[in-house]
């Protein structure tokens, strides 16, 4: 089970406006903006059983690594699991509305399963984006 992932962005006021946007119908909003290092950007969910009751899962960092490689992580798959049809709507017209590019309307994709139901879109960096329900209607 994955706990939390970092990525590397080239402008990290640019993420935020397009990541706080795309994800707030899923539930998600800025939970650290700061500095550890590099300016550093935390997105959360509500969760209950987590102390403050929110999980902040997914991170950004903005510039090169100084352990070398590439300015900024491109080309992922970034899925994330949405609580029903409507939530996968509402993420892919906000991140169309933020900037991004279509990757794929949402609608059913039944070679993956009978009820899979996602949405995907290319964010700034041009990672490939999702956000999917598995749950019948």
């Amino acid at each position: 089970m994955l706990d939390h992932m970092t990525f590397r962005v080239i402008d990290i006021s640019r993420t935020k406006a397009f990541y706080s946007a795309a994800l707030e119908p899923l539930g998600y909003s800025v939970c650290f903006e700061g500095r550890y290092g590099s300016n550093m950007l935390g997105l959360a969910y509500p969760d209950a059983s987590e102390p403050d009751g929110k999980k902040a899962d997914v991170w950004f960092i903005d510039g090169p690594s100084p352990y070398g490689g590439a300015s900024a992580t491109t080309g992922c798959h970034l899925a994330w699991r949405a609580k029903s049809r409507a939530q996968v709507d509402a993420f892919y017209s906000a991140a169309i509305a933020a900037g991004g590019k279509d990757n794929g309307a949402p609608g059913l994709r039944p070679d993956y399963h009978a009820n899979y139901y996602g949405a995907f879109v290319i964010d700034p960096e041009g990672n490939n984006i999702e956000a999917v329900c598995h749950l019948p209607e």
